[in-house]
């Protein structure tokens, strides 16, 4: 399920770079949240009925959602805004950078102190991004910069998710409030700077469809459902091939080729990435063992 879960979202970069050229990125990224809102919805609403004690959504937990759905509108439109110039190789590499930087967050914001891997981890891919634009901060454009900007944003919408999550214990309700939110609220900016079209939306129908439904709907439920059996560290290296699958699907569909520089770059960005998620879990299970 989770491999499914990282390969559709890897393949999303390809379709999200494609639907530019009919429609804005706010009004994309405002129909595909909506869709995958909507194809959602049915399933919050029957595992919510189904809970044995269902509780109403505090006036606190709604403004910590709205604040969660500003993140994840965010850090979708500045994703979305980069693909217009840099690669999607670029941006899936790039994107996957808030894994490294949800524990900085942690130190500065809430002062938790985060696991010695991470720093190693943050020059490793530090070093990594100046690799992959050919060794020279000179070729990072400005695509690629807020490709890393929305990474400050995906960072703040898990770590939000994973504290509502488990104060509600209804991660797919909340997901499915905060997609709808999100899509509303860049919508309306949407016909505020782009003036979103019936033509320009339907003439990316597939893109829409492919991340709405797959990307958005299907790729969270599954990684809901997934990651219930297995440990995290296993959960953790499966899912930071995200990166990998959309440089795959860059060379595949749009024919992307990185210089063997970049290419190490990459690799050195995905080592920090792995480490990273992999590393803190596993010692805790080896440190368990070792009590026990």
């Amino acid at each position: 399920m989770l491999l499914i879960c990282t390969t559709l979202w890897g393949f999303a970069f390809v379709v999200q770079k494609s639907a530019m050229e009919t429609m804005g990125p706010l009004t994309f990224i405002g129909v595909r949240n909506l869709l995958g809102g909507v194809v959602i919805l049915p399933l919050a609403i029957f595992l919510t009925c189904r809970s044995p004690r269902p509780q109403a959504l505090t006036r606190r937990q709604w403004w910590f959602i709205a604040a969660m759905s500003l993140a994840l509108m965010l850090g979708s439109w500045l994703q979305q805004v980069g693909l217009l110039t840099t690669t999607v190789t670029n941006g899936g590499f790039l994107t996957s950078l808030y894994v490294l930087l949800v524990p900085l967050i942690g130190l500065f914001v809430f002062r938790t102190w985060p696991h010695p891997v991470i720093w190693f981890g943050v020059p490793l891919a530090l070093v990594g991004i100046y690799y992959l634009n050919g060794g020279g901060l000179d070729t990072l454009n400005a695509g690629d910069a807020l490709v890393v900007g929305s990474a400050v944003f995906w960072a703040i919408q898990v770590m939000m998710l994973g504290y509502i999550a488990r104060t509600t214990s209804q991660p797919i309700l909340v997901s499915c409030i905060s997609f709808l939110l999100a899509g509303g609220l860049a919508m309306l900016a949407a016909f505020i700077f782009e003036a979103p079209t019936i033509t320009g939306i339907m003439g990316g129908w597939e893109e829409l469809a492919y991340a709405g439904i797959f990307s958005t709907a299907i790729a969270f439920t599954l990684q809901a459902v997934g990651q219930q059996h297995l440990p995290s560290a296993n959960a953790a290296i499966i899912l930071s091939s995200e990166s990998l699958f959309a440089a795959l699907g860059g060379a595949i569909f749009l024919n992307e080729r990185l210089p063997p520089i970049g290419y190490a770059g990459a690799t050195l960005i995905f080592v920090a990435i792995l480490a990273v998620e992999a590393l803190p879990p596993l010692w805790a299970r080896r440190q368990a063992k070792l009590t026990n």
